[in-house]
């Protein structure tokens, strides 16, 4: 088949890798985000799809708008038999949806009908899921609610960051997405409607979201600072000031503390919960790198009894 790629992330990288490499389809094109200022000097610079796409001389549209005139034209004189998706963060009008003759077809993040929407891998973290996985499907209006080509599953282990089971679920749905592609173009994949029961949401998390709230239990916690690690970062505040927590970890032995309370020892930090203690392993100050907790803790010398908190 004659596809068009839409991706814009690092996550979407392998997905349009394996097939360039499938050598089965011809990637005609890729639609990818506008290019997005970063680093200090805010200068723009490409997304990580259209950088990859530029490197194996695709072509790359970047419409400020799916529904652009100007992409539509273009997109309808390509015209692409299917158009697999990973991550392009711009919702496609019908008028876009209608052109390739195969459809939308979208690498999702979740086992449909759980966690619809921007933040699968995050909501899956934070929800304590033991599995998750990825699922291929047809895009329609709704959201992430079309017919499913194919799925597979993934083990969320105890010290999974959203960063690290969505690098394994996008390298291993690399090869769903292609596999979905050889089996439309030969007819041997059908999509399935999703079951009604069992959909939940998973909108995008905020930096409010990601505040750490320390009368709740350790479990919740830890849950919390790895499904927003790498991004948006879990936080709390200290003396007035946003401290991010990079990595933390339950200590079961340790419920003599109040909530938020700090207890600093040469190698550890550990702070009170709803619970029992979460132990700091990394941690980032305000305006500064990521530090060891203990390290962070001598600099600041914390008094006995101190909170973390608003």
């Amino acid at each position: 088949m004659k596809l068009v790629f839409a991706g814009t992330p690092e996550v979407a990288v392998p997905a349009l890798d394996a097939l360039i490499a499938s050598g089965r389809h011809e990637v005609a094109a890729v639609v990818t985000r506008p290019d997005a200022p970063a680093g200090r000097g805010r200068r723009l610079v490409a997304s990580p799809v259209a950088q990859r796409a530029e490197e194996a001389g695709i072509e790359v549209l970047k419409p400020a708008r799916p529904r652009d005139e100007d992409f539509l034209a273009r997109l309808r004189e390509i015209a692409p038999d299917c158009c697999p998706v990973v991550a392009y963060g711009a919702l496609l009008p019908k008028v876009a949806l209608d052109v390739p003759a195969r459809g939308w077809v979208n690498l999702h993040f979740s086992l449909l009908p759980a966690w619809r929407g921007a933040a699968p891998v995050q909501h899956s973290v934070m929800a304590g899921d033991e599995v998750t996985g990825a699922s291929t499907f047809l895009i329609e209006e709704g959201l992430d609610s079309g017919p499913v080509y194919g799925v597979l599953t993934e083990e969320v282990r105890p010290t999974d960051t959203s960063g690290d089971l969505l690098t394994r679920l996008a390298f291993a749905g690399a090869g769903l997405l292609a596999a979905t592609m050889d089996g439309i173009e030969d007819g041997t994949l059908h999509a399935v409607p999703q079951p009604a029961d069992g959909v939940t949401l998973a909108p995008k998390i905020t930096v409010e979201d990601a505040q750490v709230q320390w009368s709740a239990p350790a479990l919740r916690v830890d849950r919390v600072v790895r499904a927003c690690t790498p991004a948006p970062g879990a936080w709390t505040l200290f003396r007035g000031e946003r401290l991010k927590l990079v990595q933390a970890t339950p200590a079961v032995d340790r419920s003599e503390l109040a909530p938020g309370e700090l207890s600093a020892g040469k190698n550890n930090v550990f702070v009170g919960t709803g619970s029992h203690a979460v132990e700091l392993l990394w941690v980032q100050p305000q305006g500064k790198k990521p530090m060891r907790a203990a390290d962070w803790a001598r600099g600041v010398r914390i008094v006995p009894g101190e909170l973390l908190g608003s």
